[in-house]
């Protein structure tokens, strides 16, 4: 994907002392005639800036705010929005919130379960990459190039138009920004076979803190290393990935079944666990676990969600010799191309056409938080036991067991920023969702997850207790503004990147040493006075 470079007009220090001028003007007109000043004339910046006076301010701010927490009055709100349509619209945002002392945020799709891409206690820009959404693929080499704020649907359906013997292997979300999944790791229903996102990742172009047009070749192996898992928003903004395609075959069959506590459940959960992870890797089983009640009976519903990339008789055959106990048979599998299978895990109705994922609107929007942790070692049924009783107590959280091994337990810990492969079992992903707009129903609900979680401790990884990049948890801990050291940071970035986490800060403090790209759980610089490395 060619994108001519644009040059910066001139030397840092010669803009601040020009713009510096023009600060009698109202902060809205100097800000505007940086961002004109230094980006390409066509299409203009002016078209894609958008102020809280502007009629379609709130439109834009709240078209990509997934989470409606963040959707009251007293969420903090963008001084600007820049929705850039030009790599150049990319660098002057960059360069031009340095010249004026705001805050970057830098939003793709709006997933980000927490906010940080979109919220921020200080004076801030959001830099919406929505407008850069352009997929060119090219099978004859089994790549493609993908814009940071085109969607997974919007990938997978152009792979699709080209070809149904390839895929990609990513989220099953269609909603969800290309930019921030793919820079947190990236997990879907192929990674037992393909591994993560990140994993497939050939090539990708940033913009880094001076303004910088880079590729992989020029910004060298160590930041190509860092931005693939360790969340592209502490080192620049990630304009575009090359990605190798994978193949899928013609024919690939999913089935989604339910079984209660009164139909053995607990046993299933438990047999789960020793057959997941080492199954075929082309067989990824999902089981998504709810608390059902009604006012004169509790339950659990365990749902078990399948990918095969194979037919039908192969995956009977395989749930026959290796889970026999899930009963599954010919009526429960449905035989439909890769791209299909998309459609029928994001929940749409059999039959709709792949088109839909071209919408970018999800189907719904709710107030929700999610966690997430990592199982080493099976749990006993009298465990299992005990956690159903407690999300029956709870009644709101759900728990989402996502299987590892196969080509996730062959990668080694290193090779990305993404340190949870060899040794786990599978993935938990805890959500809780409501309806209520009031603080005590936030209050409440926040409580719900956080127990469920805190119950789980005895039973997930420890030292450290690991953590989905992608799964933004604030609960694990922050930077605040002012003084952070390393060993601050340290507490929640090893969960996310174990000791991925000392290389990270060290490829930070070389490309952003004065920690211009920054939020509540950004990769610290140690170079920069406000951060002190540990001894």
């Amino acid at each position: 994907m060619g994108t001519s470079r644009f040059a910066i007009l001139s030397v840092l220090s010669a803009l601040v002392l020009h713009f510096s001028l023009t600060m009698s003007d109202p902060v809205h007109d100097s800000f505007l005639q940086c961002l004109s000043h230094l980006s390409a004339p066509s299409p203009p910046i002016s078209g894609v800036f958008y102020t809280p006076t502007n009629s379609s301010y709130a439109y834009v701010l709240q078209s990509y705010i997934q989470n409606l927490r963040f959707m009251s009055s007293t969420t903090p709100k963008p001084s600007f929005i820049v929705a850039s349509s030009h790599v150049s619209h990319v660098q002057a945002t960059i360069i031009c919130c340095k010249i004026h002392g705001l805050q970057l945020r830098i939003r793709s799709g709006g997933h980000d379960y927490d906010g940080l891409s979109y919220v921020s206690d200080v004076p801030f820009v959001i830099l919406d990459m929505f407008n850069l959404r352009e997929v060119s693929v090219d099978i004859e080499n089994e790549w493609a190039w993908v814009q940071s704020g085109a969607t997974m649907g919007e990938l997978y359906y152009r792979i699709a138009v080209k070809s149904n013997l390839y895929g990609f292997p990513a989220g099953v979300c269609p909603t969800v920004g290309v930019g921030g999944h793919f820079s947190g790791g990236g997990y879907g229903n192929m990674m037992r076979k393909y591994g993560l996102s990140v994993d497939n990742v050939l090539d990708a172009q940033i913009v880094d803190a001076n303004g910088r047009i880079l590729d992989r070749e020029s910004m060298g192996e160590d930041l190509f290393w860092a931005i693939r898992g360790g969340g592209g928003a502490s080192f620049g903004v990630i304009v575009a990935w090359k990605i190798r395609l994978v193949p899928v075959p013609e024919t690939v069959t999913v089935f989604r079944v339910e079984r209660t506590l009164e139909q053995g459940a607990i046993d299933l959960l438990h047999q789960w666990q020793y057959v997941a992870d080492k199954i075929n890797e082309d067989l990824f089983i999902r089981v998504v676990i709810l608390p059902v009640i009604r006012k004169d009976h509790k339950t659990i519903k365990a749902k078990f969600v399948s990918l095969f990339l194979g037919n039908s008789e192969k995956l009977l055959a395989l749930m026959s010799e290796s889970f026999p106990e899930l009963g599954i048979n010919g009526n429960n599998c449905i035989e439909m191309s890769w791209v299909e299978s998309i459609v029928y895990w994001s929940n749409y109705v059999k039959g709709t056409p792949i088109s839909v994922l071209l919408d970018r609107t999800p189907q719904s929007r709710k107030y929700l938080k999610k966690k997430s942790d990592y199982v080493q070692a099976s749990i006993s049924k009298a465990d299992l036991k005990g956690i159903l009783n407690t999300m029956m107590e709870l009644q709101k959280p759900a728990l989402t067991f996502n299987p590892y091994g196969g080509r996730m337990s062959e990668i080694s810990e290193s090779e990305t920023p993404f340190p949870h492969r060899a040794g786990n079992i599978y993935k938990i992903q805890y959500s809780v969702t409501w309806k209520e707009e009031s603080m005590e129903a936030a209050d409440h609900n926040l409580n719900m997850i956080r127990r469920i979680y805190d119950y789980m401790t005895p039973y997930v990884s420890n030292s450290p207790r690991g953590s989905y990049l992608n799964y933004r948890d604030i609960d694990l801990g922050v930077n605040q503004n002012g003084n952070v050291s390393y060993e601050e940071a340290s507490i929640w970035g090893t969960k996310y990147f174990k000791d991925n986490f000392d290389r990270l800060v060290q490829v930070k403090s070389r490309v952003d040493p004065d920690n211009f790209f920054r939020y509540e759980q950004s990769i610290p610089s140690v170079t920069n006075r406000n951060y002190v490395m540990a001894e």
